[in-house]
């Protein structure tokens, strides 16, 4: 029997890849483990796609250094706009929009270490109208924000924390260093001692190695994060990685693939820079991911929310929770 094979079988008894072995099957033949990579997905999760749309909530002036960031202060980039926290009547417009286009999940995403107390309020005054103005879930990405805030955002009627872990604890130096791997971990275990879901992932092409992403995924999967986000670096001229390669659709298949053996019943979602790929993502959603961010990013153009439902029922897929 052949690794991919024996590896597939483990998973479906209900064993853990471990890190050696998914090395190893890093290195076996693309076909064969996106393809094991897409039984895995339909036994664990079926045809069940989760799809996700996000807005920019706060902009700009961001005190962060991330290395790939059009919003940090710390680099001279054409993203010139800059703006508070938007107020309740644009949230809930977006999220009414969101809704009848049958997207599942409406993100409110801001720039900055973290919200303020202040800020929070608001938010949470937000986040109320759309739950009591719509049916769609609320997610927030707000930075770093302590227990106590977050069990605010979840009276308030919010569902899940965004906070991404971006790459491995050893790439993290490489990518900020304005805040440590350590501060979005206990991010993470706030949020979810509050009650919230997680979501969180990162950004491939970062200049981080194989090794890297599967370190990333081992760490998520001991947090019990069952939605990861699988960023393509999208590279930003005036951001130190501006002359960063972008990886080839083969290599995105592989990393989703991948992650589908470490974290087989998670929601394995490709999030910004898809469309760089070509085929707006369709190989990797046959290759186990079985999630998307659709619209637009946070400061680049992203595939429409029609084009992705035409693109997924294509594939078999239904959009639902």
């Amino acid at each position: 029997m052949c690794i991919t094979k024996e590896f597939e079988q483990k998973v479906y008894a209900g064993s853990c890849v471990t890190r050696d072995e998914a090395l190893l099957l890093a290195e076996e033949p693309l076909e064969e483990l996106t393809a094991a990579a897409n039984r895995i997905r339909e036994t664990m999760c079926g045809n069940r796609f989760d799809m996700c749309t996000i807005i920019n909530g706060k902009c700009g002036r961001c005190s962060e250094d991330c290395k790939y960031c059009a919003q940090s202060v710390h680099y001279h980039t054409n993203c010139q706009q800059a703006y508070p926290l938007l107020a309740t009547e644009v949230l809930l417009e977006g999220a009414r929009q969101n809704q009848e286009q049958g997207v599942l999940r409406y993100s409110i995403v801001t720039s900055g270490r973290r919200l303020s107390d202040e800020e929070v309020e608001q938010a949470c005054g937000s986040i109320r109208e759309i739950r009591r103005q719509t049916d769609i879930d609320v997610c927030v990405s707000f930075g770093l924000l302590a227990e106590e805030q977050f069990r605010k955002l979840k009276d308030a009627g919010a569902s899940r924390v965004h906070c991404n872990l971006e790459t491995s604890r050893a790439y993290f130096p490489k990518v900020c260093t304005t805040h440590t791997y350590d501060e979005k971990i206990e991010t993470l275990r706030a949020a979810m001692s509050a009650g919230l879901s997680v979501c969180s992932g990162g950004i491939m092409g970062l200049g981080e190695t194989m090794e890297d992403r599967i370190d990333m995924a081992l760490t998520l999967r001991d947090l019990g994060v069952k939605s990861v986000p699988v960023n393509l670096l999208n590279p930003i001229e005036g951001t130190p990685c501006e002359n960063n390669r972008i990886l080839t659709n083969d290599e995105l298949c592989r990393i989703v693939a991948l992650f589908r053996f470490i974290i087989p019943d998670g929601d394995i979602r490709l999030a910004g820079g898809r469309g760089l790929v070509g085929d707006k993502g369709a190989k990797c959603f046959k290759s186990g991911a079985n999630a998307a961010i659709s619209g637009d990013m946070l400061t680049t153009a992203g595939i429409t929310v029609a084009t992705d439902h035409a693109l997924v029922r294509g594939l078999g897929y239904e959009v639902r929770k």
